[in-house]
Protein backbone atom coordinates (compact mmCIF):
# COMPACT_ATOMS: atom_id res chain seq x y z
CA UNK A 1 0.00 0.00 0.00
CA UNK A 2 2.59 2.35 0.81
CA UNK A 3 4.62 1.68 -2.34
CA UNK A 4 1.30 2.57 -4.03
CA UNK A 5 1.00 5.75 -2.47
CA UNK A 6 4.76 6.71 -3.23
CA UNK A 7 4.25 6.14 -6.80
CA UNK A 8 0.70 8.54 -6.49
CA UNK A 9 3.01 11.04 -4.84
CA UNK A 10 5.33 11.39 -7.71
CA UNK A 11 2.91 10.51 -10.53
CA UNK A 12 1.41 14.22 -8.86
CA UNK A 13 4.65 15.90 -8.53
CA UNK A 14 5.30 15.61 -12.14
CA UNK A 15 2.15 16.73 -13.08
CA UNK A 16 2.41 19.54 -11.22
CA UNK A 17 5.46 20.17 -12.88
CA UNK A 18 4.24 19.82 -16.19
CA UNK A 19 1.22 22.34 -15.53
CA UNK A 20 3.68 24.58 -14.33
CA UNK A 21 5.72 24.67 -17.52
CA UNK A 22 2.43 24.63 -19.88
CA UNK A 23 2.01 28.02 -17.86
CA UNK A 24 5.02 29.32 -18.12
CA UNK A 25 4.33 28.95 -21.77
CA UNK A 26 0.87 31.01 -21.44
CA UNK A 27 2.36 33.54 -19.91
CA UNK A 28 5.51 33.61 -22.11
CA UNK A 29 2.78 34.35 -25.16
CA UNK A 30 1.49 36.89 -23.40
CA UNK A 31 4.01 38.90 -22.08
CA UNK A 32 6.36 38.40 -25.00
CA UNK A 33 9.24 35.95 -24.97
CA UNK A 34 11.77 38.65 -24.05
CA UNK A 35 9.98 40.32 -21.72
CA UNK A 36 8.88 37.22 -19.49
CA UNK A 37 12.62 35.97 -19.81
CA UNK A 38 14.03 38.65 -18.26
CA UNK A 39 11.89 38.57 -15.18
CA UNK A 40 11.87 34.94 -14.86
CA UNK A 41 16.02 35.36 -14.78
CA UNK A 42 15.32 37.85 -12.47
CA UNK A 43 13.60 35.44 -9.91
CA UNK A 44 15.87 32.48 -10.55
CA UNK A 45 18.80 34.66 -9.31
CA UNK A 46 16.87 35.78 -6.27
CA UNK A 47 16.17 32.06 -6.07
CA UNK A 48 20.09 30.64 -6.16
CA UNK A 49 20.97 33.02 -3.35
CA UNK A 50 17.91 31.42 -1.63
CA UNK A 51 18.86 27.74 -2.29
CA UNK A 52 22.59 28.54 -1.24
CA UNK A 53 21.10 30.04 2.08
CA UNK A 54 19.13 26.91 2.68
CA UNK A 55 22.17 24.43 1.50
CA UNK A 56 24.18 26.12 4.08
CA UNK A 57 21.70 26.41 6.77
CA UNK A 58 21.07 22.39 6.41
CA UNK A 59 24.33 21.74 7.16
CA UNK A 60 25.27 23.25 10.27
CA UNK A 61 22.09 22.30 11.50
CA UNK A 62 22.93 18.71 10.59
CA UNK A 63 26.29 18.94 11.68
CA UNK A 64 24.54 20.36 15.11
CA UNK A 65 22.70 17.23 15.40
CA UNK A 66 24.92 14.81 14.21
CA UNK A 67 27.69 15.63 16.96
CA UNK A 68 26.23 14.46 19.69
CA UNK A 69 25.84 11.12 18.52
CA UNK A 70 28.88 10.56 17.36
CA UNK A 71 30.81 11.71 20.38
CA UNK A 72 32.40 8.36 21.43
CA UNK A 73 34.18 8.12 17.88
CA UNK A 74 35.71 11.56 18.16
CA UNK A 75 38.32 10.39 20.15
CA UNK A 76 41.31 8.30 18.71
CA UNK A 77 42.65 5.61 21.06
CA UNK A 78 46.02 4.98 19.28
CA UNK A 79 49.28 6.80 17.48
CA UNK A 80 48.32 5.87 14.45
CA UNK A 81 44.77 7.81 15.15
CA UNK A 82 46.22 10.70 16.53
CA UNK A 83 47.89 10.76 13.59
CA UNK A 84 45.39 10.11 11.21
CA UNK A 85 43.10 12.65 13.06
CA UNK A 86 45.40 15.33 12.45
CA UNK A 87 45.41 14.72 8.51
CA UNK A 88 42.02 14.65 8.60
CA UNK A 89 41.42 18.15 10.17
CA UNK A 90 43.62 19.35 7.43
CA UNK A 91 42.06 18.23 4.60
CA UNK A 92 38.92 19.04 5.88
CA UNK A 93 39.68 22.63 6.62
CA UNK A 94 41.59 22.83 3.44
CA UNK A 95 38.87 21.17 1.17
CA UNK A 96 36.25 22.59 3.15
CA UNK A 97 37.72 26.26 2.19
CA UNK A 98 38.21 25.55 -0.97
CA UNK A 99 34.96 24.41 -1.23
CA UNK A 100 33.07 27.21 0.65
CA UNK A 101 34.17 29.62 -1.80
CA UNK A 102 33.63 27.42 -4.89
CA UNK A 103 30.06 26.79 -4.00
CA UNK A 104 29.65 30.83 -3.31
CA UNK A 105 30.94 31.94 -6.44
CA UNK A 106 28.57 29.14 -7.99
CA UNK A 107 25.75 30.80 -6.92
CA UNK A 108 26.49 34.42 -6.58
CA UNK A 109 27.64 34.20 -10.32
CA UNK A 110 24.47 32.59 -11.10
CA UNK A 111 22.79 35.88 -9.41
CA UNK A 112 25.30 38.48 -10.65
CA UNK A 113 25.15 37.78 -14.09
CA UNK A 114 21.91 36.71 -14.84
CA UNK A 115 20.79 37.95 -18.28
CA UNK A 116 18.56 41.38 -17.62
CA UNK A 117 18.61 42.72 -20.87
CA UNK A 118 21.42 45.29 -20.31
CA UNK A 119 24.48 43.20 -19.72
CA UNK A 120 26.30 41.09 -22.57
CA UNK A 121 28.58 38.01 -21.92
CA UNK A 122 32.53 38.62 -22.56
CA UNK A 123 34.03 36.04 -24.54
CA UNK A 124 37.85 34.97 -24.35
CA UNK A 125 39.43 31.66 -25.88
CA UNK A 126 42.57 31.15 -23.63
CA UNK A 127 44.57 32.96 -20.68
CA UNK A 128 47.53 31.72 -19.50
CA UNK A 129 47.08 33.57 -16.37
CA UNK A 130 44.02 31.29 -15.17
CA UNK A 131 45.60 28.06 -16.67
CA UNK A 132 48.55 28.33 -14.38
CA UNK A 133 46.40 29.30 -11.55
CA UNK A 134 43.65 26.78 -11.79
CA UNK A 135 46.74 24.24 -12.50
CA UNK A 136 49.69 25.35 -10.07
CA UNK A 137 47.39 25.77 -6.66
CA UNK A 138 45.90 23.04 -6.66
CA UNK A 139 48.76 20.50 -7.79
CA UNK A 140 50.25 22.31 -4.48
CA UNK A 141 47.87 21.66 -2.30
CA UNK A 142 47.28 17.94 -3.11
CA UNK A 143 51.19 17.32 -2.79
CA UNK A 144 50.90 18.83 0.74
CA UNK A 145 47.84 16.71 1.78
CA UNK A 146 49.25 13.27 -0.04
CA UNK A 147 52.86 14.64 2.00
CA UNK A 148 50.31 14.36 5.05
CA UNK A 149 48.42 11.39 4.20
CA UNK A 150 52.04 9.25 3.84
CA UNK A 151 52.68 10.38 6.87
CA UNK A 152 50.04 8.83 8.60
CA UNK A 153 49.78 5.72 6.19
CA UNK A 154 53.54 4.79 7.01
CA UNK A 155 52.62 4.83 10.99
CA UNK A 156 50.23 2.14 10.22
CA UNK A 157 52.32 0.42 8.01
CA UNK A 158 56.17 0.67 9.83
CA UNK A 159 56.90 -2.74 11.28
CA UNK A 160 57.19 -2.18 15.22
CA UNK A 161 61.39 -2.61 15.12
CA UNK A 162 63.31 -5.79 16.08
CA UNK A 163 63.89 -6.05 19.36
CA UNK A 164 61.52 -4.09 20.87
CA UNK A 165 58.49 -5.15 23.55
CA UNK A 166 55.62 -5.60 21.49
CA UNK A 167 52.33 -7.91 21.60
CA UNK A 168 51.81 -9.97 18.98
CA UNK A 169 47.87 -10.99 18.46
CA UNK A 170 46.62 -13.45 15.02
CA UNK A 171 43.24 -12.61 14.08
CA UNK A 172 41.26 -14.65 11.69
CA UNK A 173 37.93 -14.36 9.81
CA UNK A 174 35.48 -16.53 8.73
CA UNK A 175 31.74 -16.41 8.06
CA UNK A 176 30.74 -15.12 10.22
CA UNK A 177 32.85 -14.22 13.58
CA UNK A 178 36.89 -13.65 14.31
CA UNK A 179 39.47 -15.88 15.98
CA UNK A 180 41.51 -14.30 17.83
CA UNK A 181 45.00 -16.59 19.26
CA UNK A 182 47.83 -14.87 21.86
CA UNK A 183 51.22 -16.91 21.77
CA UNK A 184 52.28 -18.49 25.51
CA UNK A 185 54.78 -17.65 27.28
CA UNK A 186 57.23 -18.39 24.64
CA UNK A 187 56.13 -15.11 23.10
CA UNK A 188 55.52 -17.13 19.35
CA UNK A 189 53.03 -17.78 17.52
CA UNK A 190 53.09 -21.70 15.87
CA UNK A 191 52.17 -22.60 12.51
CA UNK A 192 49.19 -23.44 11.06
CA UNK A 193 47.82 -25.07 7.61
CA UNK A 194 44.56 -25.15 6.28
CA UNK A 195 44.42 -28.94 5.51
CA UNK A 196 44.51 -29.48 9.54
CA UNK A 197 41.40 -27.26 10.18
CA UNK A 198 38.50 -29.37 12.25
CA UNK A 199 35.79 -27.81 13.64
CA UNK A 200 35.59 -29.48 16.96
CA UNK A 201 39.35 -29.41 18.18
CA UNK A 202 41.29 -27.25 15.99
CA UNK A 203 39.65 -24.01 14.47
CA UNK A 204 42.73 -22.53 12.78
CA UNK A 205 44.43 -25.79 11.60
CA UNK A 206 47.34 -25.49 13.99
CA UNK A 207 49.87 -28.00 13.60
CA UNK A 208 50.62 -29.72 16.48
CA UNK A 209 53.96 -30.90 16.01
CA UNK A 210 55.15 -27.34 16.01
CA UNK A 211 56.07 -26.62 20.24
CA UNK A 212 55.08 -23.12 20.05
CA UNK A 213 51.95 -23.85 18.89
CA UNK A 214 51.33 -25.98 21.89
CA UNK A 215 50.85 -22.62 24.29
CA UNK A 216 48.83 -20.83 21.88
CA UNK A 217 45.41 -19.27 23.58
CA UNK A 218 42.91 -19.41 21.14
CA UNK A 219 39.61 -17.18 21.51
CA UNK A 220 36.99 -18.43 19.11
CA UNK A 221 34.69 -15.48 19.84
CA UNK A 222 37.23 -13.16 18.77
CA UNK A 223 37.31 -11.15 22.13
CA UNK A 224 40.55 -8.84 21.17
CA UNK A 225 42.87 -7.82 24.30
CA UNK A 226 45.57 -5.13 24.19
CA UNK A 227 47.99 -3.85 26.69
CA UNK A 228 47.93 0.30 26.55
CA UNK A 229 51.37 1.80 25.32
CA UNK A 230 52.79 -1.11 24.18
CA UNK A 231 53.26 -1.63 20.13
CA UNK A 232 50.83 -4.67 18.85
CA UNK A 233 51.63 -6.39 15.57
CA UNK A 234 48.05 -7.97 14.18
CA UNK A 235 48.97 -10.97 12.06
CA UNK A 236 45.15 -11.17 9.57
CA UNK A 237 44.06 -14.12 7.67
CA UNK A 238 40.56 -15.55 6.46
CA UNK A 239 39.41 -19.34 6.56
CA UNK A 240 36.99 -18.55 3.24
CA UNK A 241 35.60 -15.07 1.79
CA UNK A 242 37.48 -11.71 2.10
CA UNK A 243 36.81 -9.66 5.44
CA UNK A 244 38.43 -6.81 6.74
CA UNK A 245 39.64 -5.96 10.34
CA UNK A 246 37.92 -2.68 11.30
CA UNK A 247 38.67 -0.98 14.10
CA UNK A 248 37.16 2.39 14.00
CA UNK A 249 38.63 3.83 17.52
CA UNK A 250 41.86 2.93 16.80
CA UNK A 251 41.19 4.05 13.04
CA UNK A 252 43.04 0.81 11.61
CA UNK A 253 41.48 -1.64 8.80
CA UNK A 254 43.44 -4.23 6.66
CA UNK A 255 41.52 -6.75 4.86
CA UNK A 256 41.68 -10.35 5.68
CA UNK A 257 41.98 -12.34 2.28
CA UNK A 258 42.64 -16.29 2.02
CA UNK A 259 45.52 -17.10 1.39
CA UNK A 260 47.08 -14.08 2.32
CA UNK A 261 48.65 -12.71 5.44
CA UNK A 262 48.65 -9.53 6.25
CA UNK A 263 49.49 -7.18 9.05
CA UNK A 264 49.31 -3.83 10.79
CA UNK A 265 51.06 -1.89 13.31
CA UNK A 266 49.69 0.23 16.21
CA UNK A 267 49.97 1.35 20.18
CA UNK A 268 46.39 1.73 21.75
CA UNK A 269 46.86 5.03 24.14
CA UNK A 270 43.61 4.81 26.03
CA UNK A 271 42.42 1.91 28.18
CA UNK A 272 38.47 0.81 27.86
CA UNK A 273 38.18 2.27 31.33
CA UNK A 274 39.44 5.75 30.91
CA UNK A 275 37.33 5.80 27.72
CA UNK A 276 34.83 5.66 29.60
CA UNK A 277 34.91 8.66 31.73
CA UNK A 278 36.41 10.39 28.76
CA UNK A 279 33.07 9.60 26.87
CA UNK A 280 31.01 9.63 29.79
CA UNK A 281 29.70 6.52 28.92
CA UNK A 282 29.58 3.79 31.58
CA UNK A 283 28.49 1.26 28.57
CA UNK A 284 31.59 2.28 26.02
CA UNK A 285 33.50 -0.69 24.60
CA UNK A 286 35.87 -0.81 21.74
CA UNK A 287 34.57 -2.72 18.83
CA UNK A 288 36.42 -5.18 16.36
CA UNK A 289 34.04 -4.99 13.29
CA UNK A 290 34.26 -6.51 9.55
CA UNK A 291 34.46 -3.72 7.32
CA UNK A 292 33.84 -5.82 4.22
CA UNK A 293 30.58 -7.32 2.84
CA UNK A 294 31.38 -10.93 3.59
CA UNK A 295 27.88 -12.50 3.15
CA UNK A 296 24.55 -13.14 4.51
CA UNK A 297 25.68 -12.80 8.11
CA UNK A 298 28.20 -10.26 7.77
CA UNK A 299 25.92 -8.17 10.09
CA UNK A 300 27.22 -10.52 13.20
CA UNK A 301 30.95 -10.25 12.75
CA UNK A 302 31.70 -8.19 15.46
CA UNK A 303 33.72 -8.17 18.29
CA UNK A 304 34.69 -6.56 21.75
CA UNK A 305 38.09 -5.38 22.31
CA UNK A 306 39.66 -4.38 25.46
CA UNK A 307 42.20 -2.15 26.08
CA UNK A 308 44.31 -3.24 29.53
CA UNK A 309 47.70 -2.14 31.72
CA UNK A 310 50.30 -4.64 31.21
CA UNK A 311 49.41 -5.93 34.59
CA UNK A 312 45.34 -6.61 34.15
CA UNK A 313 46.77 -8.29 30.65
CA UNK A 314 49.09 -10.31 32.25
CA UNK A 315 46.84 -11.80 34.66
CA UNK A 316 43.53 -12.30 32.31
CA UNK A 317 46.65 -14.89 30.00
CA UNK A 318 47.17 -16.56 33.31
CA UNK A 319 43.39 -17.53 33.99
CA UNK A 320 43.24 -18.82 29.95
CA UNK A 321 44.07 -22.47 29.11
CA UNK A 322 45.79 -23.31 26.01
CA UNK A 323 44.07 -23.99 23.19
CA UNK A 324 45.81 -27.44 22.34
CA UNK A 325 44.94 -28.37 26.12
CA UNK A 326 41.75 -27.86 25.62
CA UNK A 327 41.40 -30.56 22.62
CA UNK A 328 44.42 -32.81 23.52
CA UNK A 329 44.36 -33.01 27.62
CA UNK A 330 46.08 -36.65 27.40
CA UNK A 331 49.08 -35.06 25.05
CA UNK A 332 49.34 -31.95 26.50
CA UNK A 333 53.70 -31.50 27.49
CA UNK A 334 53.23 -31.19 31.57
CA UNK A 335 55.53 -28.13 33.03
CA UNK A 336 58.89 -28.32 34.46
CA UNK A 337 58.91 -29.42 37.76
CA UNK A 338 55.09 -30.86 37.82
CA UNK A 339 55.13 -34.12 40.12
CA UNK A 340 53.04 -36.63 37.86
CA UNK A 341 50.19 -37.99 39.57
CA UNK A 342 49.63 -41.64 40.03
CA UNK A 343 46.18 -41.80 40.06
CA UNK A 344 43.49 -39.11 40.04
CA UNK A 345 39.82 -38.81 41.74
CA UNK A 346 37.10 -39.09 38.86
CA UNK A 347 33.67 -38.38 41.11
CA UNK A 348 35.32 -39.93 43.89
CA UNK A 349 36.52 -42.91 42.65
CA UNK A 350 40.35 -43.71 41.82
CA UNK A 351 41.50 -44.24 38.35
CA UNK A 352 44.69 -46.07 37.54
CA UNK A 353 47.22 -44.04 35.64
CA UNK A 354 47.62 -45.60 32.14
Amino acid sequence: MSGLLLIILVALIFLVLYQLGQSSEIMATLQGEKEFEHKRNQWMGYAMLGVFAVLFIGFYVTHVYMMPLIKDMLIAASDHGEEYDRMFFITLIVTGIVFVITQFLTFYFAFKYRDTGKNKAVFFAHSNKLELIWTTVPALAMAILVAFGLKAWFTMTNPVPAGKDKQIVEIIGKQFNWITRYPGKDGVIGKKYFKNINEQNNILGMDWDDPACKDDIVMPTGELRLVVGKPVELIIGSRDVIHDVGLAHFRMKMDAVPGITTRMWFTPTITSDSMKILTNNPDFVYELSCDQMCGKGHYSMRAVVYVQTQAEHDAWLAEQTPYHKLGFPDDYPKEEGAEEATEEEVEGEPMAKK
